[in-house]
């Protein structure tokens, strides 16, 4: 494979992920009060999501923040706008972080009956041919945040997406789908179409999946990797070894994955 690979392995994992572990885990009533509920309603349609505000955010403009948009897998698809806070989100959640890289951040909640992607990818091996529209869910995703960037103080050169199993195809659909909106993005074991490489050479982009995943193939994600490497990019990849479809406990966990993804900045 034409792609250098970072290998998270034994003592040097646990070194890495010892920061956020030695946090206190929020509690859920820490939770609710963190992660505001709100839900879009567009022609009828809703998109119910939860949106945490920055550390320290007084209200008044005078300073922009980053967003980060995180979309969830598919057993955490409902209506009861909570179940999208299981996986992945704490992390953000903890008191470090969010001093750290105090940021806005929202977990929108794809309906029971749909995805954010148009089609289900489990298991296949197959490559993936991106549809021409995005799913209804997807598309209120990127009204969301047109939404929250005309509300709140947003800087708009540092909006992030990072998603995890549907929600990493989900991710690497919009990036294709809107390459120049975003600064950096964070698919977590999804997979997307090798055909779109060339709108994603000059966005940073670090993918994460396990090496013995049997609900997606690492060959999603490498895929994805090697076509935009091809292409002229030069994405970052991080395989786990012996690790199955959980890869984004390890990935979340990682405070240099973090430090990463909010040193990026879209150019002017």
């Amino acid at each position: 494979m034409p792609l250098k690979t970072w290998w998270a392995v034994g003592f040097g994992l646990f070194l890495t992920t010892s920061f956020v572990f030695a946090q206190k885990p929020r509690t859920g009533a820490e939770m609710d009060r963190l992660f505001e509920k709100h839900v879009l309603e567009k022609n009828g349609a809703k998109l119910p999501y939860r949106l945490m505000k920055p550390e320290g955010w007084a209200g008044d403009g005078t300073t922009k923040f980053p967003l980060v948009i995180f979309l969830h897998g598919i057993g955490e698809r409902g209506t009861d706008n909570a179940k999208q806070l299981r996986n992945g989100v704490e992390v953000f959640a903890q008191e470090e972080t969010r001093k750290k890289h105090p940021c806005f951040f929202v977990a929108p909640q794809c309906p029971p009956d749909q995805l954010w992607v148009n089609l289900s990818p489990y298991g296949t091996r197959n490559n993936l041919k991106q549809a021409d529209q995005p799913t209804q869910p997807t598309a209120m995703v990127l009204d969301l945040i047109d939404n929250l960037c005309r509300e709140f103080s947003i800087d708009q050169r540092r909006i992030y997406l990072t998603g995890l199993s549907q929600g990493g195809y989900g991710t690497w659909d919009l990036i294709c789908r809107q390459p120049n909106l975003f600064a950096a993005a964070i698919p977590v074991c999804g997979g997307g179409d090798p055909s779109q490489a060339r709108k994603l050479v000059s966005l940073p982009i670090w993918a994460f999946h396990g090496g013995a995943d049997s609900v997606v193939p690492p060959e999603r994600s490498r895929d994805m990797i090697d076509a935009i490497t091809k292409a002229g990019g030069r994405p970052k990849y991080t395989e786990y070894p012996n690790v199955g479809h959980d890869s984004w406990t390890a990935t979340y966990r990682n405070p240099e994955v973090l430090d990463w993804l909010f040193s990026q900045r879209r150019a002017e």
